[in-house]
């Protein structure tokens, strides 16, 4: 096509500039050349391109496609050709999502430096470029690699700078052309090109016309089923009767892959690309039907709803006559009114108005009518202000508490200093408690007596084995049969803003794909951002400061540090036998004999027989067992009783609990044993209270190893291991001949090797254990101790005091050794345990030794030194050789 020929392109409509019907509309997604996309904002500018070009005439366009489509360029007047000459070497500009063929008019938005820097030569030339597609879409600044050999050689025609810095292109394809070397790399590509010709016959053979009219045919039928072709494409078919421009305005327009349109590019024949159109035609015809045909159905499926919807509303105006009709109006005012009286927060009240203006507007037999009514409800059953009146009487909230609980001090000053403060301030957030101790110590039944003596509701949520997120956060209405989360739920059931909530088992959620509900609960309990708590289901934010809640857990560790932080950490160790025996007599056997059906007059636990009961039937920090025992003793009474109808009371002695619970459950091992070589007894906590480890260790003969069995972890072999070395290291101080280390072999063992022990407290027991064992001198049995140990002989300090002190009075200990760091926790013990054991604090290893052996060590006598061999001669070595 020469200069003269070319017209001013159109900026609307690009499509019936070519043969392509990709108008400015699509290939703004589309051609997105160099691409970056454009955003809304620069749409505005870009739309401006209208005012600042002159608008190309459509009929001129078409003119202009038409006449290059008949032929190819003819001499003029003067007998000079007219056809443009295309130079050898042009500044590259790789496109992205689209091929670019001959006299193809198109916009492009170019955005990379490199790409600007071609435009910007080939404006300052003969405004000539050659566009090539590349083959990564994602590749960024792609090489020669990067893109395909064939492309087209394309006349810039119109240029607009953006506002964000990148440029609007309006091209028009004239000629393919090959890549045969790359002159330029930077700033910008420059190669050099070979330019290819379609090989076209003289004259149309039979085969060659049919089909082309049938590509004709089958793409005006492709137009009627609704493909998406631009109706001047159409205008300008009839007008082509080369086979391979046709070929390629039509798959231009067919929207194909990307590298089956370049295949067409690259294929200089025009009858087999006129012949693979054909072929794809054929196919997209038989989609096309298969498209219609579904939409068809789609649209007698249509008409039935339809039809349905119109019978239903007959029906309702029938019953209407004849009295029978819901107002539905009214139900509607009667939503409204509950809405407004729920008194909502401002955003909340705003979306309930929202969707019931929705449920007005919609059927009433809607699928999602259904959705919306439950999500009204749910809004005006969840309390927004309504709230109890705290108890503020403090003293009446003591009272309160010490009926439901025995012991337990420093949980009760908790909650009567809360309730002091909120006696002065009126006003406080709810605090984030958390109960930590083993089981059956009462921490699910304190918060029921927390709620009693603060006058509020209570709702417990067990989260043990909880995994799924939307447990806590709910789900997101679009799901099939979603509900708000557990703690929306909670405050439902409750029906006021200020529930006491209790969370049990914090320490065993889990997690999966389903999400982390622990990380969930991170909003929940943190008192900073519970004011704003965010269920997907309401998608409001509901404000829980005023809940208190309360969480329990067997042990801290479990619990991510994140959400531990955001707790205030009670500790409940276990009970000492004396507060078992008050809690037996004041709550376990009065409820254990209103379940079994029998009175006072038939049944009488003495104090020994409960005592027993703890003792020997039962071996646990809390009273849960203690309570199962009780229930059997009162369920063996009841029998008697209900199997005769004249029962005298039945006293229930220690020497009765065999006949009624059959032989005693735990021996004992006891404090008042033998005293025995190589047998420490060591202190141990675990989540369900403290426990006593006896440490054995025996010498055979070997060559020096050290042993270690008893199911230990890597923490109390490591504490073996530096007891050994401390021990070898002051070996005469101890009294100990160094050869008994290599000749012989030492094996530390701990009993009940089926359960696993662990943990940073065993290195004081250790070394006791060995050291008895190297020098055959006895540790006292009764003397329990407790403490890690360093190399340099330092006690270091441990936790869980209280429960392995508890722990060392039930087995009979009579004096405890505990790290010297250790004595501020002595505060936490009751004064009545205190004075029934001698607690000695230690800070170095030496003071263990002078605690635990029956007999005094005696160290061994210096080494003498003795003088070094004299040398001897050279001869003399000789002579020894």
């Amino acid at each position: 096509m020469s200069n003269d020929k070319k017209k001013k392109p159109e900026e609307k409509s690009s499509p019936p500039e070519n043969e392509n019907d990709k108008n400015e509309e699509s290939l703004d997604d589309a051609a997105d050349s160099d691409l970056d996309s454009v955003d809304e904002a620069d749409a505005a500018e870009i739309d401006d391109l209208e005012d600042l070009e002159d608008d190309l005439d459509l009929e001129d366009a078409l003119a202009v496609i038409e006449e290059g489509a008949h032929e190819a360029p003819k001499d003029g007047e003067n007998g000079e050709t007219e056809e443009l000459v295309l130079p050898d070497e042009l500044p590259l500009l790789p496109v992205r999502d689209v091929v670019v063929f001959p006299f193809m008019i198109m916009p492009l938005f170019v955005g990379r430096e490199a790409s600007i820097k071609a435009v910007d030569e080939a404006l300052a030339g003969d405004r000539l470029i050659f566009l090539v597609t590349q083959k990564d879409l994602r590749e960024e600044n792609p090489d020669r690699g990067g893109v395909y050999r064939v492309g087209t050689i394309s006349m810039i025609m119109r240029m607009l700078k953006l506002p964000d810095g990148r440029v609007k292109i309006l091209v028009q394809g004239l000629a393919k052309a090959a890549i045969t070397e790359v002159v330029q790399r930077k700033p910008l590509f420059r190669v050099r090109i070979e330019k290819l010709e379609d090989v076209e016959k003289g004259e149309l053979d039979l085969k060659t016309e049919a089909t082309m009219r049938s590509v004709k045919e089958r793409l005006e039928k492709a137009i009627s089923l609704g493909k998406p072709i631009a109706p001047e494409v159409a205008m300008i078919l009839d007008n082509i009767n080369l086979p391979g421009r046709l070929a390629d305005l039509v798959i231009s327009n067919l929207g194909v892959k990307l590298h089956v349109a370049q295949s067409f590019m690259e294929e200089q024949d025009g009858v087999k690309r006129l012949n693979k159109v054909n072929k794809i035609l054929a196919k997209e015809l038989q989609v096309l039907g298969m498209q219609a045909k579904i939409q068809n159905q789609a649209k007698a499926e249509m008409t039935k709803t339809q039809r349905d919807y119109f019978l239903k509303e007959q029906m309702k105006a029938i019953r209407h006559e004849l009295g029978d009709s819901e107002d539905r109006s009214a139900e509607m005012e009667e939503l409204k009114d509950k809405i407004k009286k729920c008194k909502m927060p401002k955003l909340a009240l705003e979306e309930s108005n929202k969707q019931l203006s929705r449920l007005e507007r919609m059927h009433p037999d809607a699928a999602e009518a259904n959705i919306i009514r439950t999500y009204i409800d749910w809004m005006i059953d969840v309390p927004w202000h309504k709230k109890t009146r705290d108890n503020l009487n403090l003293t009446k909230a003591r009272k309160i508490l010490a009926e439901d609980h025995y012991g337990l001090d420093k949980i009760k000053q908790r909650i009567i200093e809360y309730l002091a403060v909120c006696k002065l301030k009126k006003k406080l957030r709810g605090p984030i408690l958390c109960f930590v101790g083993p089981p059956g110590v009462g921490k699910t039944s304190l918060g029921k007596s927390v709620a009693r003596a603060l006058g509020r509701k209570f709702y417990r949520l067990s989260l043990g084995g909880m995994r799924d997120e939307a447990e806590i956060r709910g789900h997101r209405r679009t799901y099939i049969g979603a509900l708000p989360g557990r703690i929306i739920q909670g405050l439902k059931q409750t029906g006021t803003i200020n529930p006491v909530f209790m969370m049990d088992e914090i320490d065993k959620i889990g997690n999966d794909f389903r999400g982390d509900p622990a990380s969930a609960l991170l909003e929940v309990l943190d008192p900073e951002q519970n004011s704003e708590f965010s269920d997907h289901y309401l998608s409001v934010a509901y404000d829980l400061s005023n809940v208190m809640f309360i969480t329990t857990a067997n042990s801290l560790e479990p619990i991510p540090a994140a959400l531990r932080d955001r707790m205030e950490i009670i500790e409940l160790s276990g009970y000492t036998d004396e507060e078992k025996l008050h809690i037996a007599r004041r709550y376990l056997i009065p409820r254990q004999m209103e379940e079994n059906g029998i009175s006072a007059k038939y049944i009488s636990i003495s104090r020994a027989a409960i005592l027993t009961l703890v003792n020997s039937y039962t071996m646990e920090s809390g009273v849960r067992n203690l309570e199962r025992e009780i229930g059997s003793v009162c369920r063996k009474i009841a029998t008697k009783v209900a199997e005769k109808e004249k029962v005298g009371k039945t006293l229930v002695s220690p020497s009765s609990l065999h006949r009624l619970l059959g032989p005693v459950k735990f021996l004992p091992e006891g404090g008042q044993g033998e005293d025995q070589v190589g047998v420490a007894t060591g202190l141990a906590w675990t989540p369900y209270g403290g426990v006593v480890l006896m440490v054995e260790t025996l010498l055979m003969p070997g060559k020096g190893g050290l042993s270690l069995t008893g199911h230990l972890g890597d923490v109390m072999k490591e504490s073996a291991q530096a007891a050994m070395s401390f021990i070898r290291s002051r070996s005469r101080e101890f009294g100990i001949d160094p050869k008994i280390f290599q000749e012989y072999d030492i094996h530390v063992h701990v009993p009940a090797g089926a359960t696993p022990k662990d943990g940073p407290s065993a290195g004081v027991t250790m070394l006791t254990s060995i050291l008895s064992a190297l020098t055959k001198i006895p540790a006292y049995r009764n003397v329990a101790m407790t403490g890690e140990l360093t190399l340099a002989g330092r006690v270091m300090p441990i936790g869980g005091l209280k429960e392995k002190v508890l722990a060392a009075l039930r087995f009979g200990a009579t004096t405890i050794l505990i790290p010297y760091d250790n004595r501020k926790d002595l505060e936490e013990i009751p004064a009545n345990i205190r004075k029934q054991l001698t607690i000695i604090p230690i800070k170095m290893a030496d003071e263990v030794v002078g605690h635990t052996l029956t007999q005094k060590l005696k160290p061994l006598p210096p080494k003498s030194k003795q003088k070094p061999a004299a040398k001897k001669s050279s001869s003399a070595k000789a002579k020894t050789k």
